[in-house]
């Protein structure tokens, strides 16, 4: 399974990429407006550090509008790809992106019919947010598990990010499942590398080295 890091801050990402584990990058605006800087020089500079995807979201609402977003921040970088929300323009858009071969990332996707329609749009990514499902009482994960029986039925090319992880037990679950890609907020990635029974058996052999006779 890739890891795609979700945040647009260049710290983050620096710090990511020199783990030699990060696939990808995922943005969106609300995440640019933390950094308080123009969008497309902080996309510029993220693309500059990472080879893989860097997702970029539109903001306009009508496929038009989308498109011309698209085409626009496709020139930044050779690995943007442009992030679509999941509404009828938005597969309008992908529609019409596939056939200009600008890959797009279909975000916010809550249902398993949102996921057919956008695999058969031609996205090349699909975003299901499993953890604004969580927080309604629904299983995030169960999506994942469906769009990937349905995409497998029919050989969709489209790949799946699991998107809105909040938890190491998201990755996890989403690595079972057989997930193409997870895509992780900075903390998430700290919570992956660390285990107390790891850190307290650290100190019990430098505890012990020190018994060492010199």
């Amino acid at each position: 399974m890739k890891i795609f890091i979700d945040t647009a801050n260049v710290r983050e990402i620096q710090e990511a990429v020199a783990l030699g584990i990060i696939d990808g990058v995922t943005t969106n605006p609300s995440l640019i407006a933390k950094e308080k800087r123009p969008c497309g020089e902080v996309l510029k500079e993220i693309c500059a550090m990472v080879a893989g995807p860097v997702s970029a979201e539109v903001i306009g609402l009508d496929a038009e509008s989308m498109v011309k977003e698209a085409q626009e921040l496709s020139i930044i970088a050779e690995n943007i790809v442009i992030k679509i929300p999941l509404i009828k323009e938005g597969i309008r858009a992908v529609r019409m992106l596939s056939q200009k071969n600008i890959r797009t990332n279909v975000t916010l996707c809550f249902s398993v019919s949102q996921a057919l329609l956008a695999a058969k749009a031609g996205a090349t990514f699909i975003s299901p947010f499993i953890g604004r499902l969580d927080d309604i009482s629904q299983t995030g994960m169960d999506l994942v598990r469906d769009i990937k029986t349905i995409y497998g039925n029919y050989s969709f090319k489209t790949e799946i990010i699991v998107a809105s992880v909040r938890n190491p037990l998201h990755v996890v679950n989403a690595a079972l499942l057989g997930a193409d890609i997870a895509t992780v907020p900075f903390a998430v990635i700290e919570q992956l590398l660390t285990h107390p029974l790891t850190d307290s058996g650290v100190q019990r052999f430098l505890d012990d080295y020190k018994k060492i006779p010199k």
